[in-house]
């Protein structure tokens, strides 16, 4: 397994993905993130196991398709991203809602 810097992994993560879906993917342990469109399945997994200190078992990516935005008579599209999933080790978890 390659070595990742740090520093660059941080990067990779954007936020996490809150749907219903994504919801009812918390039951399995399963995680949804919005990542940085280049990034690879072994970052995001070393991006996920630093950031948040878990095992991390697998890693699905998804690259929905781009919407068309209109404003005005101005047609443009949505910013483009990519969705990961991410299963974690039996017993580790994320907490996305801390306690205030």
């Amino acid at each position: 397994m390659a070595d990742f810097n740090p520093r660059d992994l941080i990067d990779l993560v954007r936020r996490p993905i809150i749907t219903e879906k994504a919801t009812l993917l918390l039951e399995k342990n399963q995680y949804t993130f919005e990542v940085a469109p280049k990034a690879t399945k072994p970052e995001i997994k070393a991006a996920i196991e630093t950031l948040f200190d878990v095992k991390v078992l697998g890693v699905s990516t998804i690259n929905p398709p781009r919407k068309k935005r209109r404003v005005g008579k101005f047609m443009g599209h949505r910013a483009l991203y990519k969705r990961a999933i991410v299963t974690l080790a039996p017993g580790d978890s994320i907490t996305l809602f801390p306690e205030v």
